[in-house]
């Protein structure tokens, strides 16, 4: 089998553009699908017919992601736009973020599962409030590798100088966040300069086009040598007359593997037994792993829930009520001390206060504001919560999927946070909790 075979069948990579508003993150990414060759007739044809209608004389790329009809009357991208194209030698999932400093939440959800984000950067702007906000964000969600695409070369005459200043500066603010790998490659999305093609208006530039790039990086996403964690989502009893006492455990597996008559231990109960079965699409199988949804069979029948984790006994992760991380505040409304919510883990949602906000992160120079009281819309912090039931919890550094969490209000059922435990950048020194008892500890 050839290199190119085995890459189409075997590799995906999923990947998230982010950057400010009027950066051309749409416009990259149409200039991806068009050039190569992964737009349909029919879609082209309602883009160009659009670009028309608002006189345009060249199609108007931006608007294969741009799809809801406020994207396009505003121009930028409010929704986060997936898309699925391939070439011959990758298969990729492409998440086009919003730019907008009122949607960051939105960036949030697009590279919490990315291996890869593409920042964009106006050459003409440079590095920015929100490009700082977007570097800080990847670096928290612990995506593994970063592009840095300086847009618009074409409108600073493809000078070597502009790209290189911004190249600097930023990865020199990646690498203070932790940042493993930033690429940084100079483009035009709207002329086509180093997107799919090479520019021949650079010639300074060696390295490789923005496809060039996704399609050789190392892929990361294999999570089966992780500690093997299936959060439950249903408990199956058909109670038929060919299974009278079938009773199944159903989920995804978030990391690791399965294999009957393995010993597991379930959560936050800590009753153990053995993989009596494995059920995968309606088949029996010896082993499962990462992403595969299946159905467990165990050995004794013992009390399990939605919400609860089955993990290997060797690998059990301790239970906690006390959950100390790192967060991203997406709701309009402040996040504060003693604020009474809901803390979504896997599949398992309890009530939870916050017990104290240590630090705010200040994107301009790193540097941390002790106990600020409250995070607003978009602010990056470090969170003390306290849980009604003790949480099997991750490190998200050991893994994305139960190492990562979401506060929830618990009136409306609005999103308020997303959080990953223990993640942190330089704490300041903690200060002991003398507020008052208000009722509500647990």
């Amino acid at each position: 089998m050839s290199t190119t075979t085995e890459l189409s069948e075997t590799t995906l990579l999923r990947f998230a553009t982010a950057g400010s508003v009027d950066d051309g993150k749409s416009t990259l990414v149409g200039r991806l699908l068009h050039d190569s060759k992964s737009v349909l007739a029919d879609q082209l044809e309602a883009v160009e017919h659009a670009s028309r209608n608002r006189g345009q004389d060249a199609p108007d790329l931006a608007l294969l992601t741009d799809g809801l009809r406020a994207e396009r009357e505003q121009g930028i991208t409010i929704d986060v736009a997936y898309r699925y194209f391939a070439t011959p030698r990758r298969r990729f999932i492409l998440a086009d973020t919003p730019g907008h400093v009122q949607y960051t939440r939105n960036m949030v959800t697009g590279a919490s599962t990315a291996e890869l984000t593409v920042i964009l950067i106006d050459a003409r702007n440079g590095v920015v409030e929100q490009t700082r906000r977007h570097a800080a964000l990847a670096a928290l969600l612990r995506v593994p590798h970063v592009v840095l695409a300086v847009n618009k070369m074409d409108l600073v005459d493809y000078q070597e100088s502009v790209f290189a200043a911004i190249a600097e500066e930023f990865t020199a603010y990646a690498t203070e966040l932790g940042v493993p790998e930033v690429t940084t490659i100079p483009i035009s999305a709207l002329a086509g300069d180093n997107v799919v093609e090479p520019s021949a208006n650079m010639d300074w530039y060696g390295g490789p086009t923005v496809l060039e790039h996704l399609e050789t990086v190392p892929v990361t996403h294999d999570l089966s040598h992780c500690h093997a964690r299936l959060p439950v989502q249903y408990v199956i009893r058909p109670q038929t007359a060919e299974h009278p006492d079938y009773r199944g455990y159903a989920g995804q597996i978030a990391a690791g593997s399965f294999r009957v008559g393995e010993q597991i231990t379930v959560l936050p109960s800590g009753r153990s037994t053995k993989v009596s079965g494995i059920d995968l699409l309606g088949e029996p199988v010896d082993v499962a792993w990462t992403t595969q949804s299946v159905t467990l069979l165990l050995e004794d029948d013992i009390d399990i829930s939605r919400g609860d984790l089955i993990v290997p006994s060797k690998d059990a992760p301790p239970t906690t009520q006390d959950i100390e991380a790192t967060v991203c505040h997406v709701a309009d409304a402040p996040l504060t001390v003693g604020h009474r919510v809901l803390l979504k883990h896997g599949t398992r949602t309890v009530k939870a206060i916050v017990k104290d906000i240590p630090s705010r992160l200040t994107l301009d120079d790193l540097s941390l504001h002790p106990h600020p009281g409250q995070l607003v819309a978009n602010d990056i912090g470090r969170v003390k919560i306290r849980t009604a039931e003790p949480l099997p919890v991750d490190s998200y550094a050991d893994s994305r999927r139960t190492g990562s969490f979401i506060l929830i209000d618990p009136n409306d059922g609005t999103t308020l946070t997303a959080g990953m435990v223990g993640e942190s950048f330089a704490s300041p020194e903690p200060v002991k909790d003398e507020s008052e008892d208000d009722g509500w500890d647990f």
